[in-house]
């Protein structure tokens, strides 16, 4: 097979890349900084680059007009429906004819992003795996003389300590007792083993809780001896240059052989490469990080693992593992002591995550005898709701919209992405907050030197529901252009609404993203108003937000935008990383580790896919709430006063009516 040099700029990374193989499939095997969403399907328009024949004397090398890639026919549809420019490529489609020299652009590149993953307050008994115990054994003598593995299991065994004495400590016990005058400190875990040996010291144990997502990893390092935190951060999960959401990076791994063990090495070497950060800057020696517990979706779980994930992306979602799981750190290659131990939460099912386990763990507690509905807003939205006494799951399929991916203007939580939005409802005309900057921008204003990327997550929600009260929108989700003519234009038969005129760059809501929206919100409604009716739950005393991604939604614009049924604005409340927080609960508390090994068994899996009411709740709430829903609802705010009354409207048979208010939002107002 024919090679090629492909240097990529401004990096500079080269590499050589095999006649036909894509300028997409060479960046990733490289390493290259390039945005994609759907993994290289040639479906997100994301991973543009511009390749130019010439001589490059930098890299003394000639590209010939014959070496640049022939332009592919999704590129020539991409460049008619002015998705592309006529100087730019689409890598993941631009297959290699020769040399190249290939230039990433700013707007292909992976930003930085805004991980806000921050620990959240908790409180737990201080009782972790790893006690350290120091003991003096006596002195031998020949009428009493057993050997120093026994004497030091008996000198445990009175401080109530039942353990093993680990085979690998044989060599350094008595080079360690005669050092000491026969005094020493002993490593157990779980009350049951020996697992180390250290002559007396202040040295201290330390372990780590990691929240593995797909989009970013977030680590928590806590001293087991003290309970506190002493070390945390934030990095991107470099899987994403396989796909954004984790039905592409299966994809990814269903079309290449061998694709599994590069999404494991890369999210291996992430989270080895953190481990290693804390270490050094705790100025810690190998031996004293013994204990990993990491959280995740099933996807992230069981590539972690170095199982095969493509079995969870085809029916009926088979787990290969479920329970709890221990391995030694050695098996993960997270280069840590060969004493270390790595855990992982158990799933409810195979939509349903460690990740959500361990956010349910937070919460098991005021859950347990309350009507309680948790959900974490993600591609899949997992859902966990109890009611008198009872505990059920479910997955609902929203897609990557409420992330931002397949959103004309959506981009990941970064810097300069749009997290607030405004429409003024006289002028119909648009104001952003953006990321790293407190004020409100307008292209009725000066925008400064501010480059807004993007709408992320917390903005699509927002102007969705400001479409919607401004009436550009009806309930049905179609633009109305006549409301506002010089905001909307037709682009290929398709509306769009100008929320701000960037230069260069303006950002615009399609027709296609709102209906994107509605598909994602009717499906975490349905599955919501599913497991609603499975329990007899008609209405919620508390609805909770877990993740990054609920952290940053306003309980208004949940609640306006109707993706929760039974549940106004004062009964939404988000909780932070509560998948992080779990995982660090159980990490300083074994006892919480039972807890939710326990609680799990308890949970019944609903499998919305085998439910033919799902599709009914589902068309039932893809209607959007119109400008005169909002107002309805604001009115009857008004009237009822704002005591307990003021969520009538999560009454069920009232919440039924209101999916007509958009018209007939005179019938309850009346009371009708």
């Amino acid at each position: 097979m024919t090679t090629h040099t492909i240097i990529f700029t401004p990096s500079g990374q080269q590499t050589r890349g095999e006649a036909g193989e894509t300028v997409y499939d060479v960046a990733l095997r490289a390493g290259v900084d390039m945005q994609s969403i759907c993994g290289g399907k040639g479906l997100c328009k994301r991973c543009q680059v511009e390749v130019e024949p010439g001589e490059f004397a930098k890299f003394k090398l000639s590209v010939g007009e014959d070496q640049i890639p022939k332009l592919s026919p999704t590129e020539k549809k991409a460049r008619h429906d002015g998705e592309l420019s006529d100087t730019r490529r689409l890598a993941c489609r631009a297959k290699i004819r020769g040399d190249l020299v290939v230039e990433v652009p700013s707007d292909s590149r992976e930003r930085e992003t805004s991980i806000q993953k921050k620990s959240t307050h908790f409180e737990t008994e201080l009782n972790p795996a790893i006690q350290l115990h120091m003991v003096k054994l006596p002195e031998p003598t020949l009428e009493d003389n057993p050997s120093d593995t026994e004497a030091l299991i008996k000198e445990l065994a009175d401080l109530g300590v039942t353990a093993t004495f680990s085979h690998t400590l044989f060599q350094k016990l008595q080079p360690l007792l005669n050092q000491n005058d026969r005094t020493l400190i002993c490593v157990v875990r779980d009350g049951a083993e020996v697992i180390d040996i250290w002559p007396p010291s202040e040295k201290q144990t330390y372990g780590a809780a990691i929240d593995v997502g797909s989009t970013s990893v977030a680590m928590y390092v806590y001293n087991l001896q003290t309970g506190l935190l002493v070390f945390e951060k934030a990095a991107m999960n470099p899987q994403i240059r396989y796909g954004e959401d984790l039905m592409s990076r299966v994809s990814y791994v269903m079309m290449n052989k061998g694709g599994e063990v590069k999404l494991t090495a890369e999210i291996r070497k992430q989270i080895a490469s953190m481990l290693a950060a804390a270490i050094d800057e705790l100025a810690l020696s190998e031996d004293q990080l013994l204990e990993v517990i990491c959280v995740g979706n099933p996807i992230m779980h069981h590539l972690l693992l170095g199982i095969d994930p493509t079995p969870l992306g085809v029916a009926p979602f088979t787990l290969t593992v479920k329970n709890w799981v221990d391995v030694p750190a050695s098996y993960m290659e997270f280069g840590l002591s060969d004493k270390a131990r790595v855990s992982l939460f158990p799933l409810i099912g195979g939509h349903v995550g460690a990740d959500t386990t361990a956010a349910y763990l937070t919460q098991v507690d005021i859950m347990r005898d309350r009507s309680v509905l948790l959900v974490d807003i993600g591609t899949n939205a997992e859902i966990i709701l109890s009611h008198n006494g009872k505990i059920a799951a479910a997955s609902s399929p929203t897609g990557p919209a409420l992330e931002g991916a397949e959103i004309s203007s959506g981009v990941r939580a970064s810097l300069g992405a749009i997290e607030r939005v405004r429409i003024d409802p006289v002028t119909k005309n648009g104001k952003v907050k953006i990321i790293g900057h407190d004020d409100w921008l307008s292209d009725e204003g000066d925008l400064g030197d501010h480059k807004i990327t993007g709408i992320c997550g917390s903005g699509i929600f927002e102007v969705m529901v400001e479409l919607a009260a401004a009436g550009l929108i009806d309930q049905g989700g179609l633009f109305i252009p006549a409301a506002a003519p010089h905001r909307f234009e037709q682009v290929n038969n398709v509306w769009q609404y100008l929320l701000l005129d960037q230069p260069g760059n303006p950002i615009i809501v399609k027709q296609t993203d709102v209906r994107s929206v509605q598909l994602a919100k009717a499906a975490l409604y349905a599955g919501a108003e599913l497991l609603a009716e499975k329990l007899g739950c008609t209405e919620f005393d508390e609805v909770l937000l877990a993740g990054a991604f609920g952290t940053h939604l306003d309980s208004k614009y949940v609640a306006d935008i109707h993706i929760v049924p039974h549940a106004g604005a004062d009964k939404i409340r988000s909780i932070g990383n509560a998948a992080g927080t779990g995982a660090a609960m159980a990490l300083l508390n074994v006892d919480e580790k039972a807890k939710i090994i326990a609680a799990t068994e308890e949970v019944e899996k609903i499998e919305t896919a085998l439910e033919p009411k799902f599709q009914d709740y589902f068309v039932g709430s893809m209607k959007f709430p119109t400008h005169l829903h909002l107002l309805a609802i604001q009115i009857v705010g008004a009237i009822v006063g704002a005591g307990d009354d003021v969520c009538a409207l999560n009454n069920k048979k009232l919440c039924s009516k209101s999916r007509a208010l958009g018209t007939k939002p005179v019938s309850l107002i009346k009371g009708n």
